[in-house]
């Protein structure tokens, strides 16, 4: 965090240019740049990937970093293209934010909170895109001892596997955090991390846990959602942050499960994670070429396993962020940096590299901004996807004719796409479905998915998704996308109109339970209604209560994950009792 304005004074001026072309990963040996039509708005601050296949994105009505609350939409055309797509804008939230914390939650909610400049620096808010409502999350905890208020400020956030939201708070110290449960709308005190996460990037790891590095120093430690403790892990061998503004660049999960870290000075760091409680360990990566750092500034995981970075000077005594700004794509195969051209053509572009953002996309090409300026722009990878992050579908059931659940592996993905430093969040590790017929393209929406990791590997996942209004009555391949990875294509027929009555009905008391068998956990999904208080019992074969939770439901589908450490081998009843509704499905324990 600077606790100055990041202004910027030049008049940016982009060169526009038009390209044709096809999307066609194999036919690029180096990625190419297409503009988008003008947005509305200017670029002011993060763009997020709804899990309907739009795309929001925060921006202001003009001028150096204005702090404002308006969004943009952005929604690809029929036959599924961004470059095409057409800009909407959308309703304002309740505050003003810039730099803030986002996550997609898994009911298909946005999170957003804090803010380094605004009015929403001390609390959250949510946005629902089903009625495009904000609605306010309840007031921080109070801070212990001391009469300082918690303030989110540009803290950094993560999703955690129940569904949950760990959230750091930048003051009064950069070692507070508190969770935020979107059930409830509230958030609760949790475990201050060892040193300070202010400038920070956190990383998710394949094992849940999250990775950052102590501001300011070669320190790292880890967040184990399971023992709900932040635990010291192995020191850096070169420094990333810069002395002048404590800055440092993105963090990523590579393919091959190490962590890349970029930083701000011209140093990177790999990450080997130990897969447990125990130190990982850290190694110098490749110098970035040119002495160029990533001064706070985007950078996205492309599906063909390559890092898309902007770089820019190192920061120096008189000015944290220089001009101008160059694009890299990184290689972790070869351990090199390539140079490729600039948002607007030419070798560079004249804005600071903090200036960026950038969110992978579903067709597999990557959305980069422009601070202050209405131009977006994509950038088409070469290559081909890796093979080990594309999603399986393994079944299809249709909960009624609108909504249906997708069974299978990887939905995920193996990374979390984009990234930039602290200042917000834009992962993109959960499903999205793309219904395609000829050359048409459809987007479904998801929700509840049971995973929010990443290479989760042959662990079973679930989704459900509904189907975008008036879709005609017709077969269609659907493909499941994680990170712009697809699955392989398999048929896809929604209910026929005339015979809706062949589709069992399971709106009243749908109830599901996977994996089953299970050992360790198992989730359980019921039909909720409008939402509201339930209650969930596991039930042995003697009658006895083994399991018993309550809880609070959102609206629709809702999920409970049980914990079955310690649970006996056995069949056992699951009984969900909401409202004057009893549920009740079997549950094997192996």
């Amino acid at each position: 965090m600077i606790l100055f304005m990041k202004k910027y004074i030049h008049s940016l001026q982009l060169s526009l240019f038009v390209l044709s072309f096809i999307f066609n990963p194999a036919c690029y040996g180096q990625g190419s740049w297409v503009p988008l039509p003008s947005c509305p708005g200017y670029a002011n601050g993060v763009s997020l990937l709804l899990t309907d296949g739009t795309v929001m994105a925060k921006v202001c009505t003009g001028g150096n970093d204005t702090v404002e609350n308006m969004w943009a939409k952005l929604t690809p055309d029929a036959h599924g293209s961004y470059a095409n797509g057409t800009w909407t804008m959308m309703h304002n939230m309740n505050k003003t934010r810039l730099f803030c914390s986002s996550q997609m939650l898994k009911d298909g909610r946005l999170y957003i909170a804090g803010g380094e400049y605004g009015t929403g620096d001390r609390n959250g808010e949510t946005y629902n895109p089903l009625t495009d409502t904000w609605t306010m999350a309840a007031p921080l905890p109070s801070v212990p001892i001391t009469s300082f208020p918690l303030q989110i400020y540009d803290g950094n956030s993560v999703l955690l596997p129940d569904g949950r939201v760990l959230q750091n708070c930048v003051l009064p110290t950069s070692v507070d955090n508190v969770i935020f449960n979107p059930v409830t709308d509230s958030y609760s005190r949790a475990p201050s991390c060892l040193g300070g996460a202010d400038e920070a990037a956190w990383l998710k790891l394949p094992d849940n846990s999250v990775l950052f590095i102590d501001i300011a120093s070669k320190n790292s430690e880890r967040y184990i959602p399971a023992l709900n403790t932040w635990l010291r892990d192995d020191t850096l061998p070169v420094m990333l942050y810069d002395v002048f503004g404590d800055e440092l660049g993105a963090g990523f999960v590579l393919p091959d499960g190490r962590a890349f870290f970029i930083g701000s000075t011209p140093y990177t760091a790999y990450y080997t994670p130990s897969g447990d409680t125990s130190r990982g360990t850290w190694l110098a990566g490749p110098p970035i070429p040119d002495s160029l750092g990533a001064v706070d500034a985007a950078a996205a995981m492309m599906p063909n396993g390559k890092i898309l970075c902007a770089f820019s000077n190192q920061a120096d005594s008189g000015n944290e962020f220089l001009l101008p700004a160059w694009f890299y794509e990184f290689d972790y195969l070869t351990n090199t940096f390539t140079q490729v051209t600039a948002c607007a053509g030419g070798d560079s572009m004249n804005i600071r590299c903090s200036e960026t953002g950038m969110l992978d996309l579903p067709d597999g090409n990557i959305l980069v901004s422009v601070q202050n300026s209405n131009q977006y722009y994509i950038y088409v990878p070469g290559g081909t996807p890796v093979a080990s992050g594309a999603p399986v579908i393994s079944n299809i059931r249709a909960i009624n004719c609108d909504t249906f659940m997708a069974t299978g592996t990887l939905f995920n993905g193996i990374s979390q796409g984009a990234a930039y430093g602290d200042d917000w969040q834009m992962p993109t590790n959960y499903p999205i479905i793309r219904l395609e017929k000829n050359d048409s393209v459809h987007y479904a929406r998801t929700f509840n998915w049971n995973s929010t990791g990443i290479m989760t590997g042959s662990m079973p996942d679930t989704t459900y998704f509904t189907l975008p209004a008036g879709l005609p009555y017709e077969t269609y391949d659907l493909v499941l996308v994680a990170n712009g990875i697809p699955s392989a294509s398999r048929p896809f027929t929604p209910c026929d109109p005339t015979g809706v009555t062949q589709v069992t009905q399971y709106n009243d008391k749908f109830i599901n339970v996977y994996p089953n068998p299970a050992s360790g956990t198992a989730t359980i999904v019921f039909s909720s209604g409008k939402g509201g208080n339930f209650n969930l019992k596991m039930v042995n074969v003697l009658g006895q209560v083994v399991i018993n939770e309550s809880g609070n439901a959102v609206a629709g589908l809702a999920q409970q994950v049980l914990n079955l450490e310690g649970v006996a081998k056995g069949v056992y009843s699951i009984v969900v009792q909401k409202d004057n509704s009893i549920y009740t499905a079997k549950l094997v324990v192996e």
